[in-house]
């Protein structure tokens, strides 16, 4: 039994003519009749009878009429929600992102997905980029933002944007860092707030480091943006971040940024879904929504970025 089936049976029984029938459908005349009697076939019953007026329905006619005009209204409910559902996705969405950037991506881009899209309802989780990967490969979120994310089955990742990174340090520059870029070299006698290790951003500093032969002057280990940036502020110690994460308090005047040179430190920010969820009508919506809004906040930051 096909629904085309079905609907060429009510359009036959509502005309109580092939021939009219026909026309409405569109059909030749025979490709109906034998699409009638294949269902026949397959149900082992007439469905009509015919009398001198035209064709009338049987008993078997009658009881399959009413379950065929339920089947075929719920299957066109059905195609109308799927394309609905293309026009304005809908669903509960999961991402998950770095503090570093969820401090200046997060707000932005959940009100652009309310006004935009307001069928589909949004899940933000902050981890470091290790616990993003993990979560991702076990299928526990939809996407992540991370930093150099590893070629792994369990993802599929895309570039988004190299990052530099900058040396931060409080408003009155207690250490005397002075102006224009920083050499990295400097950092072994900078007091300087970073996560411990395996933090992927302290990783990266020590290994620049290491290629110099120094060591980072480290005196507190805190892997905690928030708190690190406040202790910043507070003149306890300089800090190393992407940049665009930190524009709005370098803007304010409430800590100052330095670009860090020779080398020049930078790290990929990607963007990964999971191959082990499916990828939903939502999820390509949600992806495309935060290339767009990070492309247009770090666009915003680099426009903004005092001279050195």
């Amino acid at each position: 039994m096909e629904l085309k089936q079905l609907k060429y049976f009510l359009c036959v029984a509502e005309l109580g003519s092939f021939s009219k029938a026909a026309v409405q459908l569109s059909v030749a005349q025979p490709i109906l009749s034998r699409q009638i009697r294949s269902l026949e076939h397959d149900l082992n019953a007439e469905l009509f009878y015919r009398n001198g007026r035209g064709i009338v329905l049987s008993e078997a006619g009658k009881l399959l009429e009413i379950y065929a005009k339920e089947i075929v209204q719920t299957a066109g409910k059905a195609s109308f929600e799927i394309m609905a559902m293309k026009s304005s996705p809908r669903g509960r969405i999961t991402i998950a992102m770095p503090p570093s950037i969820g401090w200046v991506l997060t707000v932005p881009l959940v009100m652009r997905c309310r006004g935009e899209f307001p069928m589909i309802a949004l899940h933000v989780v902050e981890g470091f980029s290790g616990h993003v990967t993990e979560w991702l490969s076990t299928g526990r979120i939809d996407i992540g933002v991370v930093y150099n994310a590893p070629r792994l089955p369990s993802l599929l990742t895309e570039p988004l944007l190299e990052e530099r990174l900058v040396l931060l340090g409080p408003a009155d520059d207690p250490a005397h860092v002075g102006s224009g870029p920083v050499p990295a070299s400097r950092l072994e006698d900078i007091p300087l707030i970073l996560p411990a290790r395996p933090h992927g951003l302290r990783l990266l500093i020590d290994r620049t480091l290491e290629k110099l032969g120094i060591v980072a002057n480290v005196q507190l280990e805190l892997d905690a943006m928030a708190s690190t940036l406040g202790l910043v502020e507070e003149g306890a110690g300089y800090t190393i971040l992407c940049d665009a994460a930190v524009q709005p308090l370098v803007r304010a005047g409430r800590i100052k940024s330095w670009p860090i040179d020779a080398p020049k430190m930078t790290r990929q920010l990607m963007l990964a879904t999971s191959t082990q969820r499916p990828t939903s009508v939502a999820t390509r919506v949600v992806a495309k929504l935060i290339r767009a809004q990070v492309a247009e906040l770090f666009a915003t930051a680099r426009e903004t970025e005092p001279a050195a």
